[in-house]
């Protein structure tokens, strides 16, 4: 009796974008699977999530700066967060700060694919540093998606 088997190579995860993944993550990321890249930089894993985020309205007499809010579980604990700055980023890292968490971005890229943007952040812990993914149709959301990856990469 006769085995064959065939092995379908998963595309790599660097194919889908139509650019070079940021130089530091080409090298760590250039064979790895979709799902390779999304497991290991990803925000599914760690103690942290983000299960609401709003912005509200512009801060009076304060040009640029926006309040938001967010719930975010840490471990089995949610907290709501507020932070004016004059982005969500800023504000998700000083809501994140503020809880003892500290994520100092120090690369951010954003690519398209699909409809879809990617955010790739390489984050700080002023002792670690390690790249992280966010995924979404919204880049805002592929953002803060990816600062929660980073932060828990760091954490963990």
């Amino acid at each position: 009796m006769n085995t064959h088997t065939t092995t379908i190579a998963s595309p790599r995860f660097a194919d889908f974008f139509d650019a070079p993944l940021p130089r530091g993550l080409r090298d760590l990321a250039a064979e790895m699977s979709w799902d390779d890249v999304a497991d290991t930089f990803g925000s599914s894993a760690g103690p942290l999530h983000l299960s609401q985020w709003e912005q509200a309205d512009r801060t009076a007499g304060r040009r640029h700066a926006h309040t938001y809010r967010a719930a975010i579980a840490i471990g089995e604990r949610t907290i709501i967060a507020s932070a004016t700055a004059s982005g969500p980023l800023g504000a998700l890292t000083a809501m994140l700060y503020e809880h003892g968490i500290a994520v100092e971005m120090l690369n951010f890229h954003q690519l398209q694919a699909g409809g879809q943007t990617a955010t790739f952040i390489r984050g700080t812990d002023g002792v670690d540093t390690e790249w992280a993914i966010g995924w979404s149709e919204c880049p805002n959301q592929s953002a803060l998606r990816a600062v929660i990856a980073c932060a828990n990469r760091l954490v963990v």
